[in-house]
C-alpha cells in the first residue's frame, strides 16, 4: 500500500466516523434537547452522555479529514487546502461548544435534582439548549457549505476522484448554505421540503467520498499524484 492510498484510507474512514457518530447522537440527545424541563426531572443522563460523547468523536473526525487530505490537494492549491482544514476546524469546535453546553445541563441536573429553585433550572436548562441549537445551526448544518466549495473544487481539478462526486458537492454547497442563512433569519424551518432539497446533495457527495476513498483511493492517473510521486 502507497503512502497515497494510505491517505485516502484514512482520510475516508474518518469520514464514514463523521456518519456513524454524527447520525445516532442526533436520537441519543433529543431527551435533553426536546424536553424543556430536562433539567428538573429524571432525564436518561446515560444515554444523553453517549451522545455527546459520540459529537466529540464527530468533530475529531471532522478535523482528521482534513489533516488526512491535506498533504495530497495541497498539491492542487495550497491556500484551497488550508481553507479547508480551516473550516473543518471550524466547525468542530462549534460542535464541541454545543456538546459543552449540554452536559453543563446534565451536571446541573444532578447537582439540582435534590434542591434549588425549579423555576431558575428550567431558565438555564432552556438557554444552554439554546446554545446547542445554534452551535447545530453554525456548525453542522452551514460549515458543510464551506467544506464542499473548498474540497470540492480540489477534488473536481485535481481529478483524485471521479468528477461527479465532488460536482454534487459543488452544487449541494449553495443549496444547503441558502438554507441554513434562511433558518437563521427565520424564513424557513428544520424539516421542510427545503430542507430535504438542501441536505441531500450534501449528504451524498461526503458519504460517497468517504466510501470511495475507504474502497477505490485516489485514481492513479490524477496529474497531481504523477507531479507530486507516490
Amino acid at each position: 500500500m502507497t503512502s497515497v492510498r494510505r491517505t485516502a484510507l484514512v482520510a475516508g474512514v474518518f469520514y464514514l466516523i463523521t456518519f456513524l457518530a454524527g447520525i445516532p447522537s442526533v436520537f441519543l440527545l433529543d431527551p435533553v434537547l426536546s424536553n424543556p424541563d430536562y433539567i428538573i426531572s429524571a432525564g436518561p443522563d446515560t444515554q444523553v452522555l453517549f451522545g455527546n460523547l459520540l459529537d466529540v468523536v464527530n468533530a475529531l473526525a471532522c478535523i482528521g479529514t482534513a489533516v488526512a487530505l491535506y498533504s495530497i490537494v495541497k498539491r492542487q492549491h495550497e491556500g484551497f487546502a488550508l481553507g479547508f482544514v480551516t473550516t473543518r476546524i471550524i466547525e468542530a469546535a462549534v460542535i464541541l461548544i454545543g456538546t459543552v453546553s449540554l452536559l453543563a445541563v446534565v451536571t446541573l441536573r444532578q447537582d439540582g435534582a435534590g434542591g434549588g429553585d425549579a423555576e431558575t433550572l428550567v431558565v438555564i436548562g432552556q438557554a444552554l439548549v439554546a446554545v446547542r441549537n445554534w452551535t447545530f445551526l453554525l456548525g453542522p448544518s452551514l460549515m458543510p457549505a464551506f467544506n464542499a466549495l473548498l474540497l470540492g473544487y480540489l477534488l473536481y481539478r485535481s481529478g483524485l476522484v471521479p468528477r461527479l462526486i465532488p460536482a454534487t458537492g459543488l452544487i449541494g454547497a449553495p443549496l444547503v448554505a441558502t438554507f441554513a442563512v434562511g433558518l437563521l433569519l427565520g424564513v424557513t424551518e428544520r424539516g421542510s421540503v427545503w430542507e430535504a432539497i438542501a441536505v441531500a446533495p450534501i449528504f451524498f457527495w461526503e458519504l460517497s467520498l468517504g466510501l470511495w476513498m475507504t474502497f477505490k483511493g485516489f485514481k492513479p492517473d490524477a496529474p497531481i499524484l504523477a507531479a507530486g510521486g507516490q
